[in-house]
């Protein structure tokens, strides 16, 4: 395997593990640099007295962390086409700043594809903090190219079946040892359907800025000769404003707790405009104090060739 440039689907083997991404210690630096970029208004990322109050610590932005432990896990898909899906993304503990994530990446299933030289590769990853405590876990899949167009590698594993469904009680658990009588009093209970139109888009801005602050080292983030369709904006960064827009529809969301399933349907590229829609699915009361809420995110991508999907995103918002 090219150690230099990442492997090739045809490199990799059931089992192999990727852990030598350096680790990263969560900055006031990285946050404005990554808020600047997508504009998350999470309550208890911007002020840190609030945070304190009712966490005991000082929270960085969950899409913070989340981009880390993606942008970690790509050494083992630099090589990476396109990212199909992410899949179970749970928070176990919600990192501050100054925390130190350290991220270890397992094939768990290979796939290769029965028309062009690519294949599928399931990923799992888990991101720990300095202090050895998990931080999140979840599944991602990435298409990969092969090293010839001749190589047959056999790999024809179900990659329907990967992943497990969010257990909403381990993903609330850190939560659950808060205070949220500290927060300001919700102007609105969330209710089983719900809905919102996002009109007003955000323009896809300083995409390899992101992908340089999260460690993200896919040369499609980078290069924009790498493939012969150009440059692609990373997921996260249409993952990160459709929570931005999320966050400025509904002021009041305490955090994400995880990820149901994210689903990429399209390209993004430098300078398109994202819009959004918005459905709360179910609305589960966790605890006194607190609910926890399965909401879709549907987003559209319009550039120069016109309006498409690009983006299915199921996360669990948890509100006060």
């Amino acid at each position: 395997m090219s150690k230099h440039e990442g492997p090739y689907f045809d490199d990799l083997q059931v089992g192999d593990v990727f852990d030598d991404a350096p680790a990263l210690t969560l900055t006031n630096g990285d946050a404005a640099v990554h808020r600047s970029i997508l504009g998350s208004r999470l309550r208890l990322s911007l002020d840190h007295d609030l945070s304190q109050r009712v966490t005991g610590r000082v929270l960085a932005d969950p899409s913070l962390v989340w981009d880390v432990s993606i942008g970690q896990s790509t050494v083992a898909t630099r090589r990476v086409v396109a990212n199909l899906f992410y899949r179970g993304l749970a928070f176990r503990r919600f990192p501050a700043i100054g925390d130190t994530l350290h991220t270890t990446t397992t094939v768990v299933g290979l796939k290769q594809n029965s028309s062009g030289p690519t294949g599928l590769a399931a990923l799992r990853i888990s991101t720990r903090d300095q202090e050895g405590r998990q931080v999140l876990d979840f599944w991602r899949c990435a298409m990969l190219p092969l090293s010839s167009p001749d190589v047959n590698t056999g790999h024809h594993d179900d990659l329907a079946a990967i992943g497990d469904p969010i257990d909403v009680n381990a993903a609330v658990a850190d939560i659950m040892m808060w205070d949220l009588a500290s927060l300001p009093a919700s102007r609105a209970a969330l209710e089983t359907g719900q809905s919102w139109t996002v009109a007003a888009g955000d323009v896809v801005l300083d995409a390899p800025q992101l992908a340089r602050t999260t460690l993200n080292l896919a040369h499609v983030h980078h290069d924009e000769f790498s493939q012969p369709s150009g440059r692609l904006v990373y997921g996260g960064h249409t993952i990160g404003i459709a929570l931005a827009q999320l966050t400025r529809t509904l002021p009041d969301l305490v955090t994400i707790g995880g990820w149901h399933s994210c689903d990429h349907l399209g390209p993004v590229r430098e300078g398109d405009t994202l819009t959004s829609r918005i459905t709360i699915e179910h609305v589960e009361q966790v605890a006194d104090g607190f609910s926890a809420a399965t909401t879709r995110i549907e987003v559209d991508s319009r550039g120069p060739e016109g309006t498409q999907p690009v983006l299915d995103w199921r996360l669990l918002a948890i509100s006060a």
